[in-house]
C-alpha cells in the first residue's frame, strides 16, 4: 500500500479517536459543573392540579438544594400522554425533566396505543403518592366505612362513587375496594377531581373515591371515611386507614420525575440526588404533609425494581378491570 493511501486511511481514524478521547473529559466536566442554569420542569397536565401543587412546593426550595432555579412549564393533553410521547425527543442535557405518574404511565400503554411505552421512559425519582380516600357528603347517613359496606352489600350497584377519570388511581382504588370488601359499587368518572368533588358536595352521588388531598379544600362539606395510607395522616389524624378497618388497601397516585433517555447517567444521578435532598427538606415536608401528600423515596438506583413491581401489579389490575388489549 502506498504512503498516500495509508495517510488517507489513518487520518480519519486518528481524528475520530482524538475526538472520542476528548469527549469523555468534556462530558465529565459538564456533569461536574451541572447544574449551571435553570432547569425546565415540564408538567404533562394543566395548572392547578395535584402534580402542579407538589411541583410548586418543590420549586420553593429547589434553588436551596440545586443552586439554580427551576421553571415550571405545562404540556397537557391525553392524560399526560402528549408530553410523555415527546420526552425522548427533547434535549438530554439534564436541563429538562418531566413529571410522571403511576398508574398513568403504566396503564395507558396497556389499554391502548398512547404514543409511548412504559419502558421507554427514564424515571429518576418517585417522591410522593396521594392516597385514595372515600368521602361522603357531610349530611350523609353513612357515618363510617362499615355503614357504607353494609349498605353496598344489601344494595349491589346502588352505591355510586365519583372519581377522577376512567382507569385512574381513583378508579383502580374503587375496583380493589369492591374486591377486598366483597361489594359491588358503581364508579362514575369525571373529567377531574374538581368536578367529581363538586358533584359529591351537591349530593349527586353516594360517595367519592378521591384523593385525600381533597379533604383540605372540602372542609366541613364532606366527611372522609377512610384513607389508603400505611398509617394515619398528619393532615387528617382522626381518619382511619383502610388497613385499620380490616381492608388491606394502600395506594393512590404516585408522582415522580423522568428525563430524556439521552441524558447521561451521571447527570441522571445528580438530578436524583437533588430531588432526594428536597424530599428531606423540613419546609417542603411540612407543606406536603399539611396538604395531604405522603412522601416516599425511590431514588434512581432503586427505580428498576420499583417499576418492575408496579408493572406486574398494574397488569393484574388491568385484567381485573377488563382493560387488557
Amino acid at each position: 500500500m502506498n504512503k498516500n493511501k495509508i495517510a488517507r486511511f489513518t487520518i480519519p481514524i486518528l481524528a475520530t479517536a482524538i475526538l472520542g478521547a476528548l469527549s469523555f473529559p468534556m462530558a465529565s466536566v459538564a456533569a461536574e459543573n451541572f447544574p449551571s442554569k435553570p432547569i425546565n420542569y415540564i408538567l404533562p397536565f394543566n395548572a392547578g392540579g395535584e402534580s402542579d401543587l407538589s411541583a410548586r412546593f418543590q420549586q420553593t426550595v429547589f434553588e436551596k438544594h440545586a443552586d439554580v432555579k427551576t421553571v415550571i412549564q405545562y404540556m397537557p393533553g391525553a392524560g399526560g400522554a402528549v408530553a410523555w410521547s415527546q420526552l425522548n425527543g427533547m434535549e438530554g442535557d439534564g436541563y429538562t425533566m418531566m413529571g410522571i405518574n403511576i398508574p398513568h404511565t403504566i396503564m395507558q400503554p396497556i389499554v391502548k396505543d398512547s404514543g409511548y411505552k412504559t419502558e421507554e421512559l427514564t424515571p429518576i425519582y418517585y417522591f410522593h403518592y396521594t392516597p385514595n380516600a372515600i368521602f361522603v357528603p357531610a349530611n350523609s347517613q353513612l357515618k363510617q366505612l362499615s355503614d357504607l359496606v353494609d349498605y353496598a352489600k344489601k344494595n349491589p350497584g346502588m352505591v355510586t362513587f365519583a372519581g377522577s377519570g376512567s382507569n385512574s388511581a381513583n378508579h383502580i382504588g374503587q375496583a380493589l375496594f369492591d374486591k377486598m370488601a366483597g361489594v359491588t359499587t358503581t364508579y362514575v368518572p369525571f373529567s377531574g377531581i374538581g368536578p367529581a368533588m363538586t358533584a359529591l358536595m351537591g349530593n349527586q352521588l353516594t360517595a367519592g373515591f378521591n384523593y385525600a388531598t381533597s379533604g383540605t379544600s372540602a372542609g366541613d362539606k364532606l366527611r372522609m371515611l377512610a384513607v389508603s395510607a400505611e398509617q394515619r395522616m398528619k393532615a387528617f389524624p382522626d381518619v382511619p386507614t383502610f388497613k385499620e378497618l380490616g381492608i388491606d388497601l394502600v395506594g393512590g397516585a404516585y408522582r415522580g420525575l423522568a428525563v430524556p433517555k439521552s441524558t447521561p447517567e451521571d447527570i441522571r444521578q445528580k438530578l436524583s440526588n437533588i430531588i432526594g435532598d428536597i424530599n428531606s427538606d423540613p419546609e417542603f415536608i411540612k407543606k406536603m404533609e399539611d396538604n395531604g401528600f405522603v412522601l416516599m423515596d425511590i431514588p434512581y438506583e432503586q427505580i428498576d425494581s420499583f417499576m418492575d413491581a408496579n408493572q406486574e401489579e398494574y397488569e393484574g389490575i388491568a385484567q381485573l378491570l377488563g382493560l387488557t388489549k
